[in-house]
């Protein structure tokens, strides 16, 4: 089995003397690891972190073993942010979240497309938190679980959605969900429109529904927490008063 794709790294660990483990999200054919020779040389460490864009080449005798990639920078990727640590630890977040959700060598295109995204925007500081929870909802989508913001669960409105149903994923307008408001997740405005501007609080709200859904949908049913880089995220834009 051999093919030539596009590719994020998602992460890579030492493996012999000299050789590294990476895990990769591929534009065509998912998510592969792959046996990268030299992957712990000094000249290579660079463009083996979480979030560098690559071209990568695999090869494999069988299909179900692991196979082994030749790997060529095709960016700058997170070297650009070496002066923003908050970046960084977005897109290391985003890398974890995406290699503990994906399954092996399984396309999703629409998953690759969500990560781009997030990482052209991590160069905006003030819009790439919001991408971020937008990255996590394609992914949700992307593995089938898509959240439906378009009209009220209960009343079929289109107007004042501000909540979400924690069970079902789908929005709720204020007056249907005012009752059990305790009950339900908020809805940030800028879930349901781009043109919306971000108030304090928004990315907190779209950060613990993604984080609700991902767990409910994804992470526990294959028995895992969310990622220590995600909560590890949330820390660091609290911190920083970004939420």
């Amino acid at each position: 089995m051999e093919f030539e794709d596009d590719a994020f790294v998602l992460s890579a660990r030492a493996h012999g003397e000299t050789g590294a483990i990476v895990e990769l999200l591929t534009a065509h054919h998912g998510k592969y690891a792959a046996h990268v020779a030299g992957g712990a040389s000094r000249k290579m460490k660079p463009f083996l972190q979480a979030g560098s864009p690559v071209t990568a080449r695999y090869r494999a005798r069988v299909s179900d073993q692991l196979g082994s990639a030749t790997l060529e920078s095709a960016g700058e990727g997170p070297a650009a942010l070496f002066d923003d640590p908050l970046a960084l630890a977005g897109v290391a977040a985003a890398a974890a979240v995406a290699a503990g959700a994906l399954p092996e060598r399984e396309p999703h295109p629409g998953a690759y497309l969500a990560f781009q995204a997030l990482c052209q925007a991590l160069a905006h500081p003030e819009i790439w938190p919001a991408v971020f929870v937008r990255f996590e909802a394609g992914l949700l989508q992307d593995l089938g679980f898509a959240l439906d913001f378009s009209k009220c669960a209960a009343t079929g409105t289109t107007d004042d959605l501000v909540y979400v149903s924690p069970r079902t994923g789908r929005a709720v307008s204020r007056e249907a969900g005012e009752p059990y408001a305790e009950r339900l997740l908020a809805l940030p405005p800028f879930l349901l429109s781009s043109q919306s501007r971000l108030q304090p609080g928004d990315v907190r709200a779209g950060l613990d529904l993604t984080a609700h859904f991902l767990e409910a949908f994804i992470f526990n049913p294959l028995n895992r927490p969310l990622p220590p880089a995600r909560l590890w995220l949330v820390d660091r834009l609290s911190e920083a008063g970004r939420l």
